[in-house]
């Protein structure tokens, strides 16, 4: 049996005694003082932040929105009823913030960025606090750069820049979602990285959302934060906000950013909610004094920034519902005057089978033709002014007036120009394909066209364009203006292809041409006829 020496064990002793380092962990608690409805008051965090993240029982996290001067309110991102009176809470001292970066690509998260897909977990160390101060001033650079969304109404009338903030507002049902799904799917062309907020919206919808963008290729460069209708107010609330801090990082590496916020009046009534429940003095409509604050730091996030930061953009569409077609409610007004530009939808409209239903008259882009390409300049032009003569005289001529030819030529050439502007849902354009046939209709190509004859016209023509002039398209896209040569080639693509083209006649109208001896051609169920457009005319 081996004699342990006294010396081993005082020299053991002194190594541990060397390695023997005092820890000391500071908390910084507080206590619960009442709960309810999504809110806890706490009192005992003297030190605590706004907007810092608190930790209650069965892991439950809060955000600290009020401060007072012993109770501090907070609103809680998950069920209260797992939290009581003198409960302790801790204070992390992190403001809230989310997982960035191009893990993200692809993938269906919540408002605090975990994931919804069950594709896993979000492989990325990088996160960004969900609020953020807006660029300066010298920071940004004008907005000059077009953003294309492959509408013809909204390329060519309201154009979108890179950077810009544009908004949609309309009454419920009407497609101001859909409007903005087409500017994603637009983007598989583009370099530009599309999120999606959905804020209280149906799961159904969301789910319905990700089933078109999947179908269509376009998940491969979208991010949905989803906050739906079943989640808590306060996730509801930092959605956006969570949105823009995912979309800051890739403006802020150089690249470009679409930002969709489906949709604000949502996103107020939920802040609404948090500040009743947290005794903030209501003002109009019984929204806090702060409403306006609220979503002019959030939309003032989107910019194009200058050229020694990367020139990078985000350019921001955010959604607003209206009721009844009231854009001076208290909601619309405030984000109206914040944006660059409005893009306004008429229930008339919609329902007279205008789609996408934009109104011309109500609708504006503050950037104007800084955001568009040379050759759309160059055809569209005129299309906004003649749309706006357009819609004033339909209304007069309402009245069975007798209108002079110039009137009635004007009438004729809106009618075929409103028919041109109408375009089917999830079938984006590419915009070389736009000024074709937009120059078409703004030049009067088609007035000798019937009116219900111009949407099988424009699909059949750009097919034409496609097959045999694709050089003709692809001067366009590439050059980016319509040279005199090129308009040369335009017109005579169009003479070509209305040689070509029949149009449907009205079969009362059949018994004139049997007599002259033109040859017959059933068209359709209504036993419509067909017959060769003369060119010259």
């Amino acid at each position: 049996m081996r004699k342990i020496k006294s010396q081993e064990v005082s020299s053991v002793i002194r190594k541990q005694i060397e390695r023997f380092e005092k820890k000391i962990e500071v908390k910084k608690t507080g206590t619960v003082v009442e709960v309810g409805d999504g809110i806890a008051r706490v009192y005992g965090l003297e030190e605590v932040m706004a907007s810092e993240i608190l930790l209650f029982p069965n892991n439950i996290y809060g955000l600290v929105l009020n401060l007072e001067e012993d109770i501090v309110g907070a609103v809680l991102f998950g069920s209260d009823k797992y939290i009581k009176e003198g409960d302790e809470v801790v204070a992390t001292g992190k403001v809230a913030e989310v997982p960035v970066g191009e893990a993200l690509i692809s993938r269906v998260v919540n408002a605090l960025g975990q994931p919804l897909d069950e594709k896993g977990e979000i492989e990325t160390s990088k996160t960004r606090p969900v609020d953020a101060a807006a660029p300066g001033v010298v920071d940004r650079q004008p907005v000059k750069e077009a953003l294309q969304t492959g509408s013809k109404a909204i390329d060519s009338m309201i154009p979108i820049g890179r950077g810009q903030r544009e908004l949609i507002v309309g009454d419920r049902q009407i497609g101001k979602t859909a409007i903005c799904i087409d500017a994603i799917i637009n983007q598989n062309k583009s370099d530009v990285i599309c999120i999606y907020v959905a804020i209280g919206k149906k799961n159904s919808e969301i789910a319905r959302l990700i089933k078109i963008l999947e179908d269509h290729d376009a998940m491969k460069h979208t991010i949905i934060v989803a906050a739906t209708a079943s989640v808590p107010a306060p996730l509801q609330y930092i959605a956006p906000y969570a949105g823009a801090a995912m979309a800051e990082e890739f403006r802020d590496n150089g690249k470009h950013v679409l930002i969709i916020y489906d949709d604000l009046s949502k996103h107020a009534k939920s802040y609404r909610q948090l500040s009743l429940l947290l005794r903030r003095p209501p003002g109009r409509e019984a929204y806090p004094g702060d409403i306006f604050y609220l979503h002019s730091r959030l939309l003032e996030r989107a910019a194009k920034l200058s050229s020694e930061l990367g020139a990078g953009s985000m350019t921001a569409i955010p959604i607003v519902e209206t009721q009844a077609g009231d854009i001076s409610a208290y909601i619309p007004t405030n984000l109206i005057s914040i944006t660059d530009g409005q893009i306004y939808l008429g229930s008339d409209l919609f329902h007279q089978g205008v789609k996408p239903a934009i109104n011309v008259g109500l609708s504006v882009s503050r950037v104007g033709g800084n955001a568009q390409i040379k050759a759309m300049k160059q055809v569209a032009g005129r299309l906004r002014l003649d749309m706006s003569q357009y819609r004033e005289k339909e209304a007069f001529a309402q009245f069975g007036t007798e209108l002079d030819k110039t009137t009635q030529l004007q009438l004729e050439r809106g009618k075929r120009l409103v028919e041109i502007l109408k375009q089917d849902q999830f079938k984006p354009m590419n915009v070389e394909e736009q000024i074709a046939i937009i120059y078409c209709g703004v030049r009067g190509l088609v007035d000798d066209i019937p009116v219900e004859d111009i949407r099988r016209f424009e699909s059949e023509f750009i097919s034409f364009l496609k097959d045999g002039k694709a050089a003709l398209l692809n001067d366009i896209k590439s050059e980016k203006v319509i040279s005199d040569s090129g308009e040369k080639q335009l017109r005579e693509a169009v003479k070509d292809f209305k040689n070509l083209f029949v149009i449907s006649i009205p079969e009362k109208e059949t018994e004139n041409y049997e007599e002259e001896g033109e040859e017959k051609r059933e068209g359709g169920d209504e036993g419509r006829k067909e017959k060769k457009v003369e060119s010259g005319k």
